[in-house]
């Protein structure tokens, strides 16, 4: 039980919807919650679309900076996307699934309201917090860009395809070499995601551990590493014939460097706060997701 839901005064709705469905959700979810006396604010350019009052429509820095719950309708994209914005503003966040997988939007769409009810009005849930991963690259001394990662960092060539030789250095000691198609640096949150379809082991979400699974490397004695979460990861590469590599930051941000830059990897200061219904339960939600065997 939580008794945060008496501060629940401005709730906002964000998430992109791909079709008119979603977008009546967010037109019924906007008249629900006003007829309940909640502030609503409403992602500009679904409010738009909605022709919504003024009042209604904010940026998700609005958003964040004045709501005190966010609720995100979509799939697991949706979520990633609007996290890695309002995680700096200390804000829960519940997702109403309307994606494929949904690991991290609890809420099911047909039950959507009795499921909101129990959370806003009855305070029945409790707030996860997950960490996300800071990506930097470092050009003769100085960071030249940056990017969040709510699942993964994934370094790779921006050819698809060509092989990267690289050193990873784990709290400035040398940890390997690998020569593979790229790196996969990944959350508990990312390990159910691309780590999990590159061989990367499953992490629970409450672990503070990072996992380093290699792409495609060239060597079979190349394996999944899972480090401390607070470490700090430095990668240097060797193949300067590899004229542009990336980090993708959630396959959203790609962030362009070359051989000669250094990666940088760590714990980000901002944390994602994900509400959940008291009910929930992680280890359900994996036998779902991946086609486990229920318990008899």
């Amino acid at each position: 039980m939580n008794n945060l839901h008496t501060s629940f005064k401005t709730i906002g709705l964000v998430g992109k919807p791909r079709n008119d469905v979603n977008l009546r959700m967010h037109k019924n979810l906007y008249q629900w919650l006003s007829e309940r006396g909640y502030h609503v604010l409403v992602e500009r350019e679904v409010a738009e679309k909605l022709n919504l009052a003024e009042c209604a429509l904010a940026s998700l820095d609005e958003i964040g900076s004045q709501a005190q719950l966010v609720i995100v309708i979509g799939g697991d994209g949706n979520m990633l996307g609007r996290a890695r914005i309002l995680a700096k503003y200390d804000i829960p966040l519940i997702g109403i699934n309307r994606g494929n997988l949904g690991f991290l939007t609890d809420i099911d769409p047909k039950n959507a309201y009795s499921q909101l009810e129990a959370c806003l009005e009855r305070g029945e849930f409790f707030v996860e917090e997950r960490f996300l991963l800071e990506a930097s690259i470092e050009r003769d001394g100085q960071i030249v860009s940056s990017g969040a990662a709510v699942n993964e960092a994934v370094i790779h060539p921006a050819k698809i395809a060509h092989m990267i030789d690289f050193h990873v250095y784990i709290n400035g000691k040398f940890a390997f070499s690998q020569r593979s198609d790229g790196l996969i640096v990944s959350t508990p949150t990312g390990s159910t995601a691309y780590s999990l379809s590159a061989g990367g082991p499953i992490l629970t979400p409450n672990l503070n551990a990072i996992a380093l699974v290699p792409m495609f490397p060239h060597t079979l004695t190349s394996r999944p590493l899972v480090i401390d979460g607070d470490s700090k990861i430095s990668i240097r590469f060797a193949d300067h014939n590899t004229s542009q590599l990336e980090v993708g930051c959630d396959s959203q941000i790609a962030l362009g460097f070359t051989p000669d830059d250094v990666v940088h990897i760590a714990k980000s200061r901002d944390k994602l706060r994900l509400l959940h219904l008291k009910n929930y339960n992680y280890y359900n939600v994996l036998s779902s997701k991946l086609g486990w065997l229920k318990h008899f």
